[in-house]
């Protein structure tokens, strides 16, 4: 069974109207994640790669590259994301990143996980 993160991507192609913004500094961190042992013996499991899963992020993504980004959060990378977010003027941010969940809002950006996010696209 799939997990919510491709989960959520499967149903963002599914619904018009939605967009879903990254960066390139934030594909590259996607690109690390998915290319660590662990991650690929979990795509094992629902029969894909982390080269599918980036070709199908690439091609439901608008590249999005901030001019500015706040320190925030301890982590510089989860700067990126609410930076991303900021230039995109996005809805909310998904993230399984327990730093960012634990902010929750953002200059009224709801921060929510993947399992979050695809309830409130069901809704």
């Amino acid at each position: 069974m799939a997990r919510s993160p491709y989960r959520l991507l499967d149903a963002l192609r599914q619904q018009s109207g939605l967009q879903l913004y990254s960066s390139t500094i934030l594909l590259e961190e996607l690109a690390d994640i998915l290319t660590q042992p662990s991650a690929t013996k979990r795509l094992a499991l629902i029969n894909t790669t982390a080269s599918k899963v980036l070709a199908d992020y690439l091609e439901a993504i608008e590249l999005i590259e901030p001019i500015n980004v706040p320190r925030i959060v301890r982590d510089p990378d989860d700067d990126h994301v609410i930076a991303c977010a900021l230039a995109a003027q996005a809805n909310f941010i998904v993230s399984g990143d327990d730093d960012l969940l634990s902010l929750k809002r953002y200059q009224g950006i709801d921060i929510v996980t993947p399992a979050d996010a695809l309830t409130r696209l069901a809704a």
